[in-house]
Protein backbone atom coordinates (compact mmCIF):
# COMPACT_ATOMS: atom_id res chain seq x y z
CA UNK A 1 0.00 0.00 0.00
CA UNK A 2 1.63 3.32 -0.70
CA UNK A 3 1.71 5.06 2.37
CA UNK A 4 3.56 8.83 1.29
CA UNK A 5 4.90 10.69 -1.72
CA UNK A 6 7.07 13.49 -1.10
CA UNK A 7 7.81 15.82 -4.45
CA UNK A 8 10.12 18.64 -4.42
CA UNK A 9 10.81 21.05 -7.12
CA UNK A 10 9.18 18.93 -10.01
CA UNK A 11 6.94 20.85 -13.08
CA UNK A 12 5.16 23.39 -10.65
CA UNK A 13 5.61 21.93 -7.00
CA UNK A 14 8.05 22.73 -4.73
CA UNK A 15 7.51 20.99 -1.95
CA UNK A 16 4.42 18.80 -1.42
CA UNK A 17 4.13 16.07 0.98
CA UNK A 18 1.16 13.46 0.96
CA UNK A 19 0.17 10.73 3.44
CA UNK A 20 -2.16 8.18 1.77
CA UNK A 21 -4.44 6.07 3.28
CA UNK A 22 -6.44 2.48 3.06
CA UNK A 23 -9.70 3.00 1.31
CA UNK A 24 -11.18 5.23 -1.05
CA UNK A 25 -8.57 8.42 -1.35
CA UNK A 26 -9.85 11.05 -3.87
CA UNK A 27 -8.04 13.39 -5.50
CA UNK A 28 -9.72 16.50 -6.75
CA UNK A 29 -9.11 20.17 -8.26
CA UNK A 30 -10.11 22.93 -11.70
CA UNK A 31 -8.68 21.39 -14.89
CA UNK A 32 -4.58 22.13 -15.12
CA UNK A 33 -4.67 22.36 -11.25
CA UNK A 34 -1.62 20.08 -11.07
CA UNK A 35 -3.57 16.70 -10.79
CA UNK A 36 -1.85 15.26 -13.83
CA UNK A 37 1.34 16.41 -12.11
CA UNK A 38 0.56 14.48 -9.39
CA UNK A 39 0.69 11.00 -11.28
CA UNK A 40 3.55 12.17 -13.24
CA UNK A 41 5.52 12.80 -10.39
CA UNK A 42 4.41 8.67 -8.78
CA UNK A 43 5.22 7.16 -12.54
CA UNK A 44 8.66 9.08 -12.47
CA UNK A 45 9.59 7.57 -9.05
CA UNK A 46 8.24 3.96 -10.20
CA UNK A 47 10.31 3.74 -13.23
CA UNK A 48 8.10 4.65 -15.83
CA UNK A 49 8.52 6.36 -19.11
CA UNK A 50 6.91 9.93 -19.04
CA UNK A 51 7.70 13.65 -19.76
CA UNK A 52 11.52 14.18 -20.71
CA UNK A 53 11.40 17.70 -18.66
CA UNK A 54 10.08 17.66 -15.21
CA UNK A 55 12.78 19.85 -12.96
CA UNK A 56 10.63 22.90 -11.47
CA UNK A 57 11.85 25.94 -13.74
CA UNK A 58 15.09 27.71 -11.31
CA UNK A 59 15.84 24.85 -9.65
CA UNK A 60 18.80 22.73 -9.78
CA UNK A 61 17.07 19.08 -9.57
CA UNK A 62 13.58 17.69 -9.10
CA UNK A 63 13.26 14.49 -6.27
CA UNK A 64 10.42 12.42 -5.76
CA UNK A 65 10.25 10.07 -2.93
CA UNK A 66 7.71 7.22 -2.38
CA UNK A 67 7.22 4.79 0.60
CA UNK A 68 5.17 1.80 0.51
CA UNK A 69 4.07 -0.48 3.60
CA UNK A 70 5.07 -4.24 2.25
CA UNK A 71 2.84 -7.01 4.06
CA UNK A 72 4.86 -10.43 4.81
CA UNK A 73 3.67 -12.24 1.27
CA UNK A 74 3.79 -9.32 -0.97
CA UNK A 75 5.11 -10.20 -4.53
CA UNK A 76 7.75 -6.80 -4.16
CA UNK A 77 9.43 -8.90 -1.87
CA UNK A 78 10.48 -11.67 -4.04
CA UNK A 79 11.92 -8.67 -6.65
CA UNK A 80 13.97 -7.50 -3.54
CA UNK A 81 15.41 -10.14 -2.86
CA UNK A 82 16.53 -11.21 -6.64
CA UNK A 83 18.04 -8.07 -6.56
CA UNK A 84 19.93 -8.88 -3.22
CA UNK A 85 18.12 -6.61 -1.00
CA UNK A 86 16.60 -7.91 2.37
CA UNK A 87 13.01 -6.80 2.14
CA UNK A 88 11.66 -5.09 5.55
CA UNK A 89 7.97 -4.09 6.15
CA UNK A 90 8.63 -0.43 4.71
CA UNK A 91 9.64 0.56 1.13
CA UNK A 92 11.13 3.54 -0.01
CA UNK A 93 11.83 4.65 -3.24
CA UNK A 94 13.65 8.00 -4.50
CA UNK A 95 14.64 9.11 -7.99
CA UNK A 96 15.84 11.98 -8.43
CA UNK A 97 16.12 14.08 -11.86
CA UNK A 98 18.83 16.83 -12.81
CA UNK A 99 18.28 19.33 -15.15
CA UNK A 100 20.58 17.68 -17.46
CA UNK A 101 18.52 14.97 -17.97
CA UNK A 102 20.59 12.83 -15.57
CA UNK A 103 18.16 10.62 -13.56
CA UNK A 104 19.71 8.75 -10.56
CA UNK A 105 16.98 5.71 -8.27
CA UNK A 106 17.39 4.52 -5.00
CA UNK A 107 15.45 1.84 -3.02
CA UNK A 108 16.34 1.96 0.48
CA UNK A 109 18.85 4.40 0.09
CA UNK A 110 20.90 1.82 -1.74
CA UNK A 111 21.65 3.14 -5.44
CA UNK A 112 19.90 1.11 -8.29
CA UNK A 113 18.79 0.94 -11.86
CA UNK A 114 15.29 2.00 -13.40
CA UNK A 115 14.96 -1.61 -14.93
CA UNK A 116 14.62 -2.19 -11.16
CA UNK A 117 11.84 0.09 -10.36
CA UNK A 118 10.03 -0.55 -12.91
CA UNK A 119 9.88 -4.19 -11.77
CA UNK A 120 8.94 -2.98 -8.39
CA UNK A 121 6.55 -0.32 -10.06
CA UNK A 122 4.63 -3.81 -11.29
CA UNK A 123 4.20 -5.21 -7.98
CA UNK A 124 3.18 -2.49 -6.23
CA UNK A 125 0.75 0.28 -8.20
CA UNK A 126 -1.71 -0.18 -10.87
CA UNK A 127 -3.38 2.81 -13.30
CA UNK A 128 -6.02 2.53 -14.82
CA UNK A 129 -7.30 5.65 -17.19
CA UNK A 130 -9.22 5.98 -20.79
CA UNK A 131 -5.89 5.71 -22.41
CA UNK A 132 -4.31 2.48 -20.41
CA UNK A 133 -2.27 0.45 -21.95
CA UNK A 134 -0.31 -0.89 -19.34
CA UNK A 135 -3.11 -3.46 -18.76
CA UNK A 136 -6.50 -4.12 -19.56
CA UNK A 137 -6.49 -2.34 -22.66
CA UNK A 138 -3.30 -4.04 -24.10
CA UNK A 139 -4.64 -7.39 -25.95
CA UNK A 140 -1.53 -9.01 -25.19
CA UNK A 141 -2.19 -8.93 -21.04
CA UNK A 142 -5.73 -10.65 -21.72
CA UNK A 143 -4.96 -13.92 -21.43
CA UNK A 144 -3.03 -13.19 -17.90
CA UNK A 145 -6.02 -11.51 -16.47
CA UNK A 146 -8.23 -14.25 -17.71
CA UNK A 147 -5.88 -16.73 -15.51
CA UNK A 148 -5.43 -14.40 -12.81
CA UNK A 149 -9.53 -14.46 -12.75
CA UNK A 150 -9.58 -18.54 -12.37
CA UNK A 151 -6.82 -18.65 -10.63
CA UNK A 152 -4.69 -20.83 -12.97
CA UNK A 153 -1.57 -20.63 -11.85
CA UNK A 154 -0.69 -23.93 -10.42
CA UNK A 155 -2.09 -25.12 -13.80
CA UNK A 156 0.00 -22.46 -15.69
CA UNK A 157 3.79 -23.38 -13.57
CA UNK A 158 3.20 -27.29 -14.43
CA UNK A 159 2.45 -26.23 -18.01
CA UNK A 160 5.48 -23.56 -17.97
CA UNK A 161 7.61 -26.76 -17.05
CA UNK A 162 6.07 -29.11 -19.32
CA UNK A 163 6.68 -26.86 -22.01
CA UNK A 164 10.72 -26.18 -21.19
CA UNK A 165 11.11 -30.24 -20.63
CA UNK A 166 9.62 -30.68 -24.37
CA UNK A 167 11.69 -28.51 -25.20
CA UNK A 168 15.02 -29.60 -24.05
CA UNK A 169 13.81 -33.15 -24.98
CA UNK A 170 13.94 -31.62 -28.97
CA UNK A 171 16.70 -29.43 -28.63
CA UNK A 172 18.63 -32.97 -26.86
CA UNK A 173 17.46 -34.78 -30.18
CA UNK A 174 18.24 -32.18 -33.08
CA UNK A 175 21.73 -32.42 -31.50
CA UNK A 176 21.93 -35.27 -31.28
CA UNK A 177 20.72 -35.40 -35.51
CA UNK A 178 23.02 -32.69 -36.18
CA UNK A 179 26.20 -34.33 -34.53
CA UNK A 180 24.87 -37.66 -36.51
CA UNK A 181 24.63 -36.10 -39.95
CA UNK A 182 28.14 -33.83 -39.11
CA UNK A 183 29.35 -37.55 -38.90
CA UNK A 184 28.30 -38.85 -41.88
CA UNK A 185 29.43 -36.39 -44.02
CA UNK A 186 33.17 -37.52 -43.22
CA UNK A 187 32.29 -41.02 -42.55
CA UNK A 188 34.81 -41.64 -45.59
CA UNK A 189 37.51 -39.76 -44.23
CA UNK A 190 36.84 -40.77 -40.80
CA UNK A 191 37.21 -44.42 -41.66
CA UNK A 192 40.00 -44.17 -44.17
CA UNK A 193 42.14 -42.24 -40.87
CA UNK A 194 40.79 -44.36 -38.25
CA UNK A 195 42.48 -47.77 -40.35
CA UNK A 196 45.56 -46.08 -41.16
CA UNK A 197 46.40 -45.09 -38.11
CA UNK A 198 45.35 -48.61 -36.65
CA UNK A 199 47.57 -49.88 -39.45
CA UNK A 200 50.36 -48.01 -38.35
CA UNK A 201 49.41 -47.96 -34.29
CA UNK A 202 51.97 -45.41 -33.41
CA UNK A 203 52.43 -44.97 -29.82
CA UNK A 204 53.52 -42.46 -27.38
CA UNK A 205 57.23 -41.34 -27.43
CA UNK A 206 58.12 -43.32 -30.03
CA UNK A 207 58.92 -40.90 -32.78
CA UNK A 208 61.70 -39.86 -29.87
CA UNK A 209 62.72 -42.84 -29.82
CA UNK A 210 62.94 -43.50 -33.01
CA UNK A 211 65.27 -40.81 -34.52
CA UNK A 212 67.22 -40.98 -31.00
CA UNK A 213 68.43 -45.08 -33.00
CA UNK A 214 68.58 -43.88 -36.23
CA UNK A 215 70.89 -41.25 -35.18
CA UNK A 216 72.77 -43.72 -33.20
CA UNK A 217 72.81 -46.49 -36.01
CA UNK A 218 74.03 -43.48 -38.77
CA UNK A 219 77.26 -43.23 -36.29
CA UNK A 220 77.50 -46.54 -35.05
CA UNK A 221 80.86 -47.79 -37.62
CA UNK A 222 82.96 -45.05 -36.41
CA UNK A 223 82.04 -45.31 -32.70
CA UNK A 224 82.11 -49.56 -32.63
CA UNK A 225 85.66 -49.18 -34.26
CA UNK A 226 87.17 -46.77 -31.51
CA UNK A 227 85.19 -48.70 -29.33
CA UNK A 228 86.59 -52.14 -30.42
CA UNK A 229 89.80 -50.24 -29.92
CA UNK A 230 89.07 -49.97 -26.56
CA UNK A 231 88.11 -53.42 -25.82
CA UNK A 232 91.48 -54.59 -27.06
CA UNK A 233 93.17 -52.16 -24.64
CA UNK A 234 91.35 -53.43 -21.90
CA UNK A 235 91.57 -57.39 -22.54
CA UNK A 236 93.91 -60.13 -22.94
CA UNK A 237 96.29 -57.84 -25.02
CA UNK A 238 96.24 -55.10 -23.02
CA UNK A 239 94.99 -53.96 -20.03
CA UNK A 240 94.02 -56.85 -18.39
CA UNK A 241 97.08 -58.76 -19.44
CA UNK A 242 99.36 -56.47 -17.96
CA UNK A 243 97.70 -56.30 -14.80
CA UNK A 244 97.96 -60.12 -14.10
CA UNK A 245 101.97 -60.38 -14.80
CA UNK A 246 101.87 -57.48 -11.94
CA UNK A 247 100.13 -59.44 -9.72
CA UNK A 248 101.58 -62.39 -9.99
CA UNK A 249 105.14 -61.15 -9.85
CA UNK A 250 104.32 -58.75 -7.17
CA UNK A 251 102.81 -62.06 -5.05
CA UNK A 252 105.63 -63.93 -5.93
CA UNK A 253 108.07 -61.54 -4.17
CA UNK A 254 105.59 -60.49 -1.04
CA UNK A 255 106.90 -62.78 1.22
CA UNK A 256 110.33 -61.57 1.58
CA UNK A 257 109.21 -57.88 2.01
CA UNK A 258 107.79 -57.91 5.56
CA UNK A 259 104.50 -56.90 4.14
CA UNK A 260 105.18 -53.74 1.85
CA UNK A 261 103.47 -55.09 -0.85
CA UNK A 262 100.63 -55.72 0.62
CA UNK A 263 98.26 -52.77 -0.14
CA UNK A 264 99.48 -52.44 -3.53
CA UNK A 265 98.74 -55.66 -4.04
CA UNK A 266 95.29 -55.14 -2.78
CA UNK A 267 94.77 -52.20 -4.68
CA UNK A 268 95.65 -54.25 -8.29
CA UNK A 269 92.90 -55.85 -6.97
CA UNK A 270 90.14 -53.67 -6.85
CA UNK A 271 91.56 -52.64 -9.97
CA UNK A 272 91.35 -55.77 -11.89
CA UNK A 273 87.24 -55.71 -10.49
CA UNK A 274 86.76 -52.22 -11.93
CA UNK A 275 88.41 -53.23 -15.39
CA UNK A 276 86.34 -56.14 -15.07
CA UNK A 277 83.47 -53.73 -14.94
CA UNK A 278 84.39 -51.85 -17.83
CA UNK A 279 84.71 -54.72 -19.85
CA UNK A 280 81.29 -56.03 -19.77
CA UNK A 281 80.04 -52.39 -20.39
CA UNK A 282 82.08 -52.23 -23.65
CA UNK A 283 81.10 -55.77 -24.69
CA UNK A 284 77.33 -54.85 -24.55
CA UNK A 285 77.94 -51.26 -25.96
CA UNK A 286 79.58 -53.23 -28.48
CA UNK A 287 76.65 -55.75 -29.09
CA UNK A 288 74.13 -52.96 -28.75
CA UNK A 289 76.09 -51.37 -32.06
CA UNK A 290 76.18 -54.82 -33.82
CA UNK A 291 72.96 -54.09 -36.66
CA UNK A 292 71.98 -55.38 -39.65
CA UNK A 293 72.03 -53.15 -42.26
CA UNK A 294 68.18 -53.32 -43.24
CA UNK A 295 67.44 -52.65 -39.55
CA UNK A 296 68.67 -48.85 -40.26
CA UNK A 297 66.03 -48.87 -43.11
CA UNK A 298 63.41 -50.38 -40.86
CA UNK A 299 63.42 -47.79 -38.35
CA UNK A 300 63.89 -44.85 -40.57
CA UNK A 301 60.72 -45.89 -42.77
CA UNK A 302 58.92 -46.09 -39.59
CA UNK A 303 59.87 -42.96 -38.02
CA UNK A 304 59.42 -41.07 -41.62
CA UNK A 305 55.54 -43.11 -42.11
CA UNK A 306 54.73 -41.65 -38.05
CA UNK A 307 56.31 -38.27 -39.14
CA UNK A 308 54.31 -38.19 -42.76
CA UNK A 309 50.99 -38.79 -41.06
CA UNK A 310 51.23 -36.36 -37.78
CA UNK A 311 52.16 -33.64 -40.65
CA UNK A 312 48.90 -35.13 -42.61
CA UNK A 313 46.63 -34.50 -39.79
CA UNK A 314 48.67 -31.39 -38.48
CA UNK A 315 49.16 -32.47 -34.91
CA UNK A 316 52.18 -33.52 -33.01
CA UNK A 317 53.65 -37.30 -33.37
CA UNK A 318 53.01 -37.91 -29.89
CA UNK A 319 49.20 -36.95 -30.32
CA UNK A 320 48.27 -39.34 -32.98
CA UNK A 321 47.09 -41.14 -30.67
CA UNK A 322 44.78 -39.18 -28.80
CA UNK A 323 44.04 -37.84 -32.06
CA UNK A 324 42.99 -41.33 -33.62
CA UNK A 325 40.71 -41.80 -30.26
CA UNK A 326 38.94 -38.35 -30.90
CA UNK A 327 38.40 -40.12 -34.23
CA UNK A 328 37.21 -43.56 -33.33
CA UNK A 329 34.61 -41.74 -30.56
CA UNK A 330 33.12 -40.02 -33.75
CA UNK A 331 32.48 -43.23 -35.99
CA UNK A 332 30.86 -44.02 -32.06
CA UNK A 333 28.42 -41.26 -32.22
CA UNK A 334 27.67 -42.82 -36.08
CA UNK A 335 27.32 -46.27 -35.03
CA UNK A 336 25.75 -45.82 -31.94
CA UNK A 337 23.32 -43.36 -33.58
CA UNK A 338 20.08 -45.23 -34.78
CA UNK A 339 19.54 -46.10 -31.27
CA UNK A 340 20.29 -42.88 -29.74
CA UNK A 341 18.19 -41.26 -31.76
CA UNK A 342 15.30 -43.44 -30.79
CA UNK A 343 15.56 -42.98 -26.99
CA UNK A 344 15.13 -39.44 -27.88
CA UNK A 345 12.59 -39.51 -30.42
CA UNK A 346 10.52 -42.02 -27.32
CA UNK A 347 11.83 -38.59 -24.88
CA UNK A 348 10.03 -36.06 -27.08
CA UNK A 349 6.67 -38.35 -27.99
CA UNK A 350 6.15 -38.24 -23.80
CA UNK A 351 6.78 -34.99 -23.15
CA UNK A 352 4.72 -34.03 -26.27
CA UNK A 353 2.23 -36.13 -24.61
CA UNK A 354 2.53 -34.55 -21.33
CA UNK A 355 2.97 -31.31 -22.54
CA UNK A 356 -0.43 -31.76 -24.81
CA UNK A 357 -2.57 -32.71 -21.84
CA UNK A 358 -1.86 -29.57 -19.45
CA UNK A 359 -2.29 -27.74 -22.52
CA UNK A 360 -5.54 -28.87 -23.27
CA UNK A 361 -6.46 -29.45 -19.51
CA UNK A 362 -5.73 -25.30 -19.50
CA UNK A 363 -7.77 -24.25 -22.61
CA UNK A 364 -10.71 -26.04 -20.99
CA UNK A 365 -10.32 -24.36 -17.65
CA UNK A 366 -9.89 -20.70 -19.93
CA UNK A 367 -13.05 -21.39 -21.97
CA UNK A 368 -15.03 -22.60 -18.95
CA UNK A 369 -13.74 -18.93 -16.86
CA UNK A 370 -14.18 -17.40 -19.67
CA UNK A 371 -17.81 -18.10 -19.22
CA UNK A 372 -17.47 -17.15 -15.77
CA UNK A 373 -15.99 -13.88 -16.26
CA UNK A 374 -18.93 -12.92 -18.76
CA UNK A 375 -21.51 -13.60 -16.69
CA UNK A 376 -19.72 -11.71 -13.51
CA UNK A 377 -19.12 -9.04 -16.34
CA UNK A 378 -22.82 -8.70 -17.06
CA UNK A 379 -23.97 -7.96 -13.26
CA UNK A 380 -21.34 -5.57 -12.97
CA UNK A 381 -22.28 -3.64 -16.06
CA UNK A 382 -26.14 -3.31 -14.90
CA UNK A 383 -25.23 -1.20 -12.14
CA UNK A 384 -23.56 0.92 -14.68
CA UNK A 385 -26.48 1.48 -16.47
CA UNK A 386 -24.70 -0.65 -19.48
CA UNK A 387 -27.43 -3.94 -18.66
CA UNK A 388 -27.49 -3.50 -23.06
CA UNK A 389 -23.81 -4.18 -23.34
CA UNK A 390 -22.35 -7.15 -23.94
CA UNK A 391 -18.47 -8.34 -22.95
CA UNK A 392 -17.59 -11.47 -24.60
CA UNK A 393 -14.13 -13.14 -23.50
CA UNK A 394 -12.51 -14.89 -26.86
CA UNK A 395 -10.90 -17.98 -26.13
CA UNK A 396 -8.62 -19.37 -29.26
CA UNK A 397 -6.17 -21.29 -30.62
CA UNK A 398 -2.69 -19.83 -30.91
CA UNK A 399 0.75 -21.46 -31.52
CA UNK A 400 2.00 -23.78 -28.17
CA UNK A 401 4.41 -22.06 -25.72
CA UNK A 402 5.07 -22.23 -22.36
CA UNK A 403 1.45 -20.67 -21.07
CA UNK A 404 -0.45 -22.71 -23.19
CA UNK A 405 -1.99 -22.40 -27.20
CA UNK A 406 -4.70 -19.92 -26.24
CA UNK A 407 -4.97 -16.51 -27.18
CA UNK A 408 -7.46 -14.22 -25.37
CA UNK A 409 -9.02 -11.04 -26.19
CA UNK A 410 -11.93 -9.08 -23.88
CA UNK A 411 -14.46 -8.12 -26.88
CA UNK A 412 -17.42 -5.53 -26.62
CA UNK A 413 -20.81 -4.61 -28.39
CA UNK A 414 -22.46 -1.60 -26.59
CA UNK A 415 -25.83 -2.45 -28.12
CA UNK A 416 -27.61 -5.58 -29.01
CA UNK A 417 -27.36 -6.26 -32.50
CA UNK A 418 -24.45 -4.65 -33.03
CA UNK A 419 -20.81 -6.17 -34.02
CA UNK A 420 -18.35 -6.97 -31.20
CA UNK A 421 -14.99 -5.53 -31.32
CA UNK A 422 -11.74 -4.89 -29.37
CA UNK A 423 -12.12 -3.40 -26.20
CA UNK A 424 -10.51 -0.09 -26.94
CA UNK A 425 -11.76 -0.09 -29.90
CA UNK A 426 -15.56 -0.24 -29.85
CA UNK A 427 -16.42 1.85 -26.38
CA UNK A 428 -16.73 5.18 -26.51
CA UNK A 429 -14.68 7.48 -23.96
CA UNK A 430 -17.33 7.19 -20.99
CA UNK A 431 -18.64 3.93 -21.93
CA UNK A 432 -14.85 2.36 -21.81
CA UNK A 433 -14.28 4.16 -18.44
CA UNK A 434 -16.90 1.84 -16.88
CA UNK A 435 -15.91 -1.35 -19.01
CA UNK A 436 -12.87 -1.11 -17.02
CA UNK A 437 -13.99 -0.45 -14.02
CA UNK A 438 -16.51 -3.41 -13.90
CA UNK A 439 -13.69 -5.65 -15.48
CA UNK A 440 -11.14 -4.67 -12.78
CA UNK A 441 -14.31 -5.48 -9.81
CA UNK A 442 -14.62 -8.96 -11.59
CA UNK A 443 -10.79 -9.62 -11.16
CA UNK A 444 -10.79 -8.34 -7.91
CA UNK A 445 -13.06 -10.34 -6.60
CA UNK A 446 -11.53 -13.44 -7.83
CA UNK A 447 -8.29 -12.48 -5.95
CA UNK A 448 -6.54 -10.95 -8.91
CA UNK A 449 -6.18 -7.75 -6.78
CA UNK A 450 -4.18 -6.67 -4.23
CA UNK A 451 -2.16 -3.49 -5.29
CA UNK A 452 -2.67 -0.22 -5.23
CA UNK A 453 -4.75 1.04 -7.66
CA UNK A 454 -5.07 4.41 -9.25
CA UNK A 455 -7.83 5.84 -11.52
CA UNK A 456 -6.94 8.80 -13.36
CA UNK A 457 -10.13 10.28 -14.60
CA UNK A 458 -12.19 7.30 -15.18
CA UNK A 459 -15.27 8.55 -14.66
CA UNK A 460 -15.16 11.32 -17.41
CA UNK A 461 -17.89 11.50 -19.69
CA UNK A 462 -21.00 9.95 -17.20
CA UNK A 463 -22.79 11.67 -14.90
CA UNK A 464 -25.99 11.51 -12.47
CA UNK A 465 -26.79 7.69 -11.42
CA UNK A 466 -24.33 6.07 -13.75
CA UNK A 467 -21.49 8.65 -11.77
CA UNK A 468 -22.61 7.43 -8.68
CA UNK A 469 -22.39 3.79 -9.81
CA UNK A 470 -18.99 4.39 -10.74
CA UNK A 471 -18.42 5.83 -7.14
CA UNK A 472 -19.80 2.98 -5.55
CA UNK A 473 -18.20 0.44 -7.31
CA UNK A 474 -14.58 2.14 -6.44
CA UNK A 475 -15.68 2.28 -2.83
CA UNK A 476 -16.94 -1.34 -2.90
CA UNK A 477 -13.42 -1.90 -4.75
CA UNK A 478 -11.39 0.14 -2.28
CA UNK A 479 -12.88 -1.79 0.64
CA UNK A 480 -9.78 -4.19 2.60
CA UNK A 481 -7.38 -2.21 0.03
CA UNK A 482 -5.99 1.02 -1.59
CA UNK A 483 -7.65 2.98 -4.47
CA UNK A 484 -6.91 6.92 -5.54
CA UNK A 485 -9.06 8.13 -7.77
CA UNK A 486 -8.48 11.18 -10.04
CA UNK A 487 -12.03 12.43 -10.27
CA UNK A 488 -14.38 15.65 -12.03
CA UNK A 489 -17.11 13.65 -10.54
CA UNK A 490 -18.74 15.33 -7.08
CA UNK A 491 -21.02 11.92 -6.93
CA UNK A 492 -17.23 9.81 -6.82
CA UNK A 493 -15.89 12.45 -4.85
CA UNK A 494 -18.55 12.56 -2.07
CA UNK A 495 -17.95 8.71 -1.85
CA UNK A 496 -14.27 9.11 -0.78
CA UNK A 497 -12.72 8.22 2.53
CA UNK A 498 -9.93 10.40 2.05
CA UNK A 499 -10.44 14.02 0.68
CA UNK A 500 -7.52 15.66 -0.90
CA UNK A 501 -7.91 19.44 -3.54
CA UNK A 502 -5.23 20.29 -5.95
CA UNK A 503 -4.95 23.71 -6.78
CA UNK A 504 -2.68 26.28 -8.10
CA UNK A 505 -1.51 29.29 -6.53
CA UNK A 506 0.34 32.50 -7.30
CA UNK A 507 3.69 33.67 -5.53
CA UNK A 508 5.79 36.01 -6.92
CA UNK A 509 6.50 35.31 -10.69
CA UNK A 510 5.76 31.20 -10.03
CA UNK A 511 2.72 29.39 -10.69
CA UNK A 512 2.62 26.69 -7.82
CA UNK A 513 0.54 23.80 -7.18
CA UNK A 514 -0.78 22.31 -3.97
CA UNK A 515 -2.35 19.85 -2.26
CA UNK A 516 -4.84 20.56 0.62
CA UNK A 517 -6.22 17.72 2.83
CA UNK A 518 -10.38 18.50 3.00
CA UNK A 519 -12.12 17.57 6.53
CA UNK A 520 -15.87 18.20 7.17
CA UNK A 521 -16.94 21.80 5.99
CA UNK A 522 -14.10 22.01 3.63
CA UNK A 523 -15.11 18.44 1.78
CA UNK A 524 -18.46 20.01 1.41
CA UNK A 525 -17.63 22.92 -0.17
CA UNK A 526 -15.20 21.29 -2.61
CA UNK A 527 -18.01 18.81 -3.25
CA UNK A 528 -20.38 21.73 -3.66
CA UNK A 529 -17.81 23.57 -5.86
CA UNK A 530 -18.24 20.54 -8.18
CA UNK A 531 -21.63 20.41 -8.46
CA UNK A 532 -22.44 24.28 -9.06
CA UNK A 533 -18.88 26.06 -10.32
CA UNK A 534 -17.20 29.01 -8.63
CA UNK A 535 -20.04 30.46 -7.00
CA UNK A 536 -21.06 27.83 -4.07
CA UNK A 537 -24.51 28.20 -2.98
CA UNK A 538 -26.82 26.76 0.32
CA UNK A 539 -28.19 24.49 -2.26
CA UNK A 540 -24.94 22.97 -3.63
CA UNK A 541 -24.11 22.58 -0.13
CA UNK A 542 -27.01 20.68 0.82
CA UNK A 543 -26.66 18.34 -2.06
CA UNK A 544 -23.54 18.48 -1.44
CA UNK A 545 -23.95 16.94 2.03
CA UNK A 546 -27.07 14.36 0.32
CA UNK A 547 -24.11 13.03 -1.63
CA UNK A 548 -21.84 12.61 1.06
CA UNK A 549 -24.94 10.58 3.51
CA UNK A 550 -25.20 8.76 0.32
Amino acid sequence: MLRGLEIRDMLIIDRLELAFQPGLNVLTGETGAGKSILLDSLGFVLGWRGRAELVRAGAAQGEVTAWFDLPAVHPARAVLEDAAFEPDDELILRRVNTTDGRKTAFVNDRRVSGELLRALSETLIELHGQHDDRGLLNPRGHRALLDAFAGLAPDIDATRQAWARLREARKAAEDAEARIAAVRAEEDYLRHAVAELDALAPEVGEEAALDSQRRLMQGAEKIRADIAKAADALGLQGAEAMLTDASRWLGGAADRTEGRLDEPLAAIERAMLELDTAQRGVEACLSALSFNPSDLEDCEERLFAIRALARKHDVLPDDLVKFADALRAKLDVLDSGVSDLSVLAGAVHTAEQTYDGLADALSAARKSAALQLDAAMASELAPLKMERAVFQTDVTAADPGPDGRDMVAFTVATNPGAPAGPLNKIASGGELSRFLLALKVCLSQAGAGGMTMIFDEIDRGVGGATAAAVGRRLADLAEGGQVLVVTHSPQVAALGSHHWRVEKRQEADATLSTVTPLVDADRIDEIARMLSGDTITDAARAAAKELMQG
